[in-house]
């Protein structure tokens, strides 16, 4: 496996981080993709979250971009101590042919750093409940389950 850097993104990225996202938010479209990540990108992550964020790429010596990392800020989580803001992470995601070679792990580090600058002691996360790949992940990097939810909804 070729050195992997892990790094903020940047606005240069943004044509090889849309497919990715696309992959794992498939219910968005890649334009919509594309212009959020130039707001939180471009300085202006505000108009799309209230807490600080950031997306952190994994990258090869060629510059290709193999999988990323969005993490914010939440006022709480499940699971977690309510009295402090704790990290989330919002997607995380690695190309299929890099999958199995740490880069996941190097990302989810990362991110935890991130989250321990920001003063946080406890960093959270989710999964869809069919998704059994990404609790495997999860839990190989040291993440308990705390709750187990079914999500209802009624259009009116």
């Amino acid at each position: 496996m070729e050195d992997i850097k892990i790094r903020p993104a940047q606005q240069s990225d943004i044509a090889q981080l849309t497919p990715m996202l696309d992959a794992l938010w498939p219910h968005s479209s890649a334009d919509e993709h594309a212009r959020e990540l130039r707001l939180i990108l471009g300085g202006k992550a505000s108009s799309v979250v209230t807490l600080p964020i950031t997306i952190l790429v994994a990258e090869t010596s060629e510059r290709k971009l193999t999988g990323f990392v969005e993490v914010d800020l939440r006022s709480h989580a499940d699971g977690c101590d309510p009295r402090q803001p704790v990290g989330y992470i919002e997607g995380w995601y690695v190309v299929d042919n890099y999958r199995q070679h740490g880069i996941g792990k190097q990302l989810v580090a990362a991110a935890e750093e991130w989250a321990r600058a920001h003063n946080c002691v406890e960093m959270a996360s989710d999964a869809i409940i069919d998704n059994h790949v990404s609790h495997q992940a999860h839990e190989a990097l040291g993440y308990e389950v705390v709750d187990r939810c079914v999500h209802y909804r009624k259009r009116l």
